[in-house]
């Protein structure tokens, strides 16, 4: 598993698996965000799957799912209203985590935070957010 946190309250990652959702409660996690829809890929577990797990785990879980390349204007506000519901911290994934990362992004620049400080949270997570924050920027 490749956990990679943002902030205290968020991580994210790549593609997890019900057998991983025991492991993610022991180390802390108490709710998971799932932006990644079903049936994307035929080898991926459907999201039944790991709500079932997180909640034998005791774990909040909410699906949230991105289509890659088509996230509306509405999906930042709906992934902060998550992270402001759920109790932290909390664990997001997709396919590769980018999706992830990039709600948080554009959360936190709609939320007034600094490019800067956006641009250098994800980059210590091993994500690029320079085009999707200058997209932000530009529309805004």
């Amino acid at each position: 598993m490749d956990i990679r946190p943002i902030t205290k309250k968020l991580a994210v990652s790549p593609q997890i698996l019900a057998s991983d959702v025991g492991y993610i409660a022991d180390i802390g996690f108490r709710s998971i965000i799932c932006n990644r829809p079903d049936g994307e890929s035929p080898d991926q577990p459907s999201f039944s799957e790991i709500e079932a797990a997180a909640k034998k785990a005791g774990l909040e879980v909410r699906y949230l799912p991105i289509v890659a390349g088509q996230m509306q204007p509405g999906d930042p506000a709906d992934f902060a209203a998550a992270l402001t519901e759920m109790p932290g911290p909390v664990l997001a994934y997709c396919r590769t985590g980018t999706r992830s990362a990039t709600l948080w992004a554009l959360m936190q620049g709609a939320q007034g935070q600094s490019v800067s400080d956006v641009l250098e949270a994800t980059k210590q997570a091993g994500y690029d957010m320079t085009d999707v924050m200058r997209r932000f920027a530009t529309a805004g």
